[in-house]
């Protein structure tokens, strides 16, 4: 493609946002100053990208988009590349262990094949919510307390700010498919156990009614 082609193909993808954002706001029922309260942005300023006399940028997009709920590609509509396979790229992680990107979304959930070659059970903790499907091999989940074994077809899933770990249950490698949501690349090692709550105060008595029990 040459430059004015591309060039004309960006124009054309900007200047369909204005009437999407227009589309959009009618079908949920909002008006402009509706709009303009929940995302901070004038009702002048709407009206005019809505028209195109103004140019949308990511400052005004993103919170469009969280308003609308909807991703922020389906506010831009980028055309399709053409080719909607996803080019693997192994990466090794060492001592045997290979992790296989299947999306290509960051912060959406993400979806991984992994092998796992053994290794010595750390605990971990992070934000968001995974789920381990076993294709081969057998898998050891540790959850807090809990220790489980996962054989091939078997499926968990678990809240990630929960202590875990999760590997082969024997000296063979297993293979997994491993969901996980937004931030949950975001490990933190445990080094120790977790500090115990502090104690909740007693609460004080009630003040006296008056009334006796019977």
């Amino acid at each position: 493609m040459n430059t004015e082609c591309g060039d004309a193909e960006i124009e054309q993808i900007v200047d369909g946002i204005g009437p999407r954002l227009r589309k959009l706001r009618q079908e949920r029922g909002l008006t402009l100053e509706t709009l303009a309260t929940t995302t901070g942005i004038s009702v002048s300023t709407l009206s005019r990208v809505e028209s195109g006399k103004r140019r949308p940028t990511l400052d005004l997009l993103i919170p469009l988009a969280r308003a609308h709920h909807v991703a922020l590609d389906q506010l831009v509509a980028a055309p399709a590349s053409g080719d909607p396979r996803v080019h693997l790229r192994p990466l090794h992680k060492g001592r045997g262990s290979v992790l296989v990107p299947l999306t290509q979304y960051p912060g959406r959930v993400q979806v991984f094949k992994q092998v796992l070659a053994p290794r010595q059970p750390e605990l971990v903790t992070h934000e968001g919510y995974e789920w381990l499907y076993v294709l081969a091999g057998r898998l050891r989940l540790i959850l807090g307390a809990q220790d489980f074994t996962l054989k091939p077809g078997e499926v968990a899933e678990f809240d990630t700010t929960e202590p875990h770990w999760f590997g082969p249950a024997d000296t063979n490698p297993v293979e997994i498919l491993h969901l996980f949501g937004p931030r949950g690349d975001q490990a933190v090692v445990r080094a120790g156990p977790a500090a115990s709550p502090p104690a909740t105060p007693a609460a004080p008595d009630p003040p006296s009614t008056g009334v006796s029990a019977p």
